[in-house]
């Protein structure tokens, strides 16, 4: 356990550098340190997924979680490359949301298969109902929080339901296991920090005047605390 909380630590030291970097402007430079730390909650994941496995085989759920991690990688390049190459903006945001979404789609999977019991099928239901409520609401509240989706609107409607079914999702399912699974305790947390992280970032994409450095810090503290969190909750897996 010590060497994956070596790993967590130099990927907080690599997100101080990225940070430091982003602030001051946008550039390759800022994205292959974001890569870097991205890097480092995928080799977490590894790591604690190999040590949790304990000579007993891979679990289908740390198989789901990695790769799930890894398009998070991928879709923080596509993001970060849309600032370096605005005129190709788009092709990024849309590249950035699809590599996310797809990933979340996978955390999804991966906790089904390994939590869900036939005694668990309400909950389940009822977190997905309760994830398409949040996401129409946060479609409705566009203009009142000064947002302005446009063509994206889609994409931003099917994205929304997949990241708020990911959390609640990991919430009912520790809900039904009496908050006793510490791996699905450590994934739905990391999961609530993923959502607020995607909220402040849809103000930074979508909206004016919010392209403040404390803006972008926020969005990478809750967003990187997420990941670490679930790639991290591997570790715990029995």
């Amino acid at each position: 356990m010590l060497s994956c909380h070596i790993l967590l630590g130099c990927g907080a030291l690599s997100l101080i550098l990225y940070l430091t970097e982003k602030t001051r402007r946008y550039s390759v430079k800022g994205v292959l340190l974001k890569t870097l730390v991205s890097a480092f909650f995928v080799a977490v994941a590894l790591y604690g997924w190999y040590t949790a496995a304990g000579g007993r085989g891979p679990s289908p759920l740390g198989i789901f979680v990695i790769l799930g991690l890894l398009l998070g990688l991928t879709g923080d390049v596509w993001l970060d490359l849309k600032y370096v190459y605005p005129q190709q903006d788009g092709i990024y945001t849309y590249a950035g949301f699809t590599a996310f979404g797809i990933g979340h789609v996978l955390y999804i999977a991966g906790l089904l298969l390994r939590y869900a019991r036939p005694g668990a099928f309400w909950f389940v239901l009822a977190a997905l109902g309760l994830a398409l409520l949040l996401d129409l609401l946060t479609l409705a509240l566009e203009k009142p929080m000064k947002l302005r989706y446009g063509r994206m609107r889609p994409i931003v409607a099917a994205y929304g339901f997949l990241l708020f079914s990911t959390v609640l999702v990991a919430g009912s399912l520790a809900l039904f296991w009496g908050w006793q699974e510490r791996t699905l305790n450590l994934f739905f947390a990391g999961g609530v920090l993923f959502a607020l992280s995607d909220l402040i970032l849809s103000g930074t994409f979508f909206g004016e005047g919010k392209e403040r450095p404390v803006d972008f810090i926020l969005n990478y503290l809750t967003y990187y605390g997420g990941q670490f969190l679930i790639a991290y909750s591997l570790a715990w897996l029995s």
